[in-house]
């Protein structure tokens, strides 16, 4: 027997975000293993911290949001800032084509973040 109602059924806008932060992580990751093989140096040391931060911040908030946690609006809006300050970082590189398409994929799931923080979950 299947429940339905808020508790159990994930809406398309939190579906969506969740999918964001999952496909972020994944970005942040591939690139975070990019930037290893680059020569390392200041820049790189606050761009390789920014990835890492916007990786665990994306995959908590997508698990948060799967578990229906109480704390998803607030964890959401706490990973819209991860991402921004991962997009402000990746984009100190913006001839690097890796970095660019981190920083799109950050800078989307900002957004959504931002929209699942001001909705009510």
């Amino acid at each position: 027997m299947t429940q339905t109602g808020p508790m159990t059924t994930m809406t398309k806008q939190m579906q969506e975000c969740v999918n964001a932060c999952m496909a972020t992580h994944t970005m942040c990751e591939e690139t975070l293993s990019s930037c290893m093989s680059m020569e390392a140096g200041q820049a790189h040391m606050r761009i390789m911290r920014a990835l890492m931060d916007c990786s665990e911040m994306t995959r908590m908030c997508a698990d948060m949001m799967m578990r229906r946690s109480p704390l998803s609006a607030e964890m959401c809006a706490m990973c819209a800032k991860a991402c921004d300050m991962c997009v402000e970082a990746c984009m100190s590189m913006p001839d690097d084509p890796q970095m660019k398409r981190c920083a799109d994929a950050c800078r989307r799931c900002a957004e959504m973040c931002r929209a699942m923080a001001g909705a009510s979950m």
